[in-house]
């Protein structure tokens, strides 16, 4: 496993990933930091496109992602986090309406819990994910992070 630390507007991010494709965004300044294993080598070579894309996504010039990506979970979060790919920029959906478009609409709890362990936030927009009521809800980065994300979104522009 490959990994590589880059600065953001939200702090510094840990790209971590192999030959399969990216397997994880972790924010290091957020509530839950992601640390490199021991037999993890750094490396920002396999990088490239991905460092490229999030930066122009902070510079408000990318809305969509089109990277190779490996994230490993069971047949349900995979589900999750391919819809959650679907979450049009600039919108946000609730863990109800998230659970109603993979077909299981009495399982918002449960795409809440899959949705917490997504780990490639920003590329796969977890972010983009809200209570019912309109509230911003835990995100692994933490809340502060996860506003700034969705001003970014939002029709203001880039705030960075």
């Amino acid at each position: 496993m490959q990994y590589c630390t880059i600065p953001s507007p939200v702090g510094e991010l840990l790209l971590a990933g192999d030959a399969t494709g990216l397997w994880m965004v972790g924010f290091q300044d957020g509530t839950h930091p992601t640390k490199p294993q021991p037999d993890w080598q750094e490396d920002p070579r396999p990088f490239k496109q991905a460092i490229a894309q999030l930066r122009e996504y902070f510079a408000g010039e990318r809305r969509e992602f089109d990277l190779t990506l490996a994230p490993e979970g069971t047949e349900f979060q995979l589900k999750v986090w391919s819809a959650l790919r679907t979450i049009p920029y600039g919108k946000t959906w609730s863990y109800g309406e998230l659970a109603r478009r993979i077909r299981k609409p009495k399982a918002s709890r449960a795409v809440g819990a899959a949705n917490g362990q997504n780990p490639i936030p920003i590329i796969v927009p977890c972010h983009r994910v809200i209570g019912a009521d309109g509230s911003l809800t835990g995100f692994g980065g933490g809340l502060r992070i996860k506003r700034l994300l969705l001003e970014l979104e939002s029709d203001v522009g880039s705030v960075f």
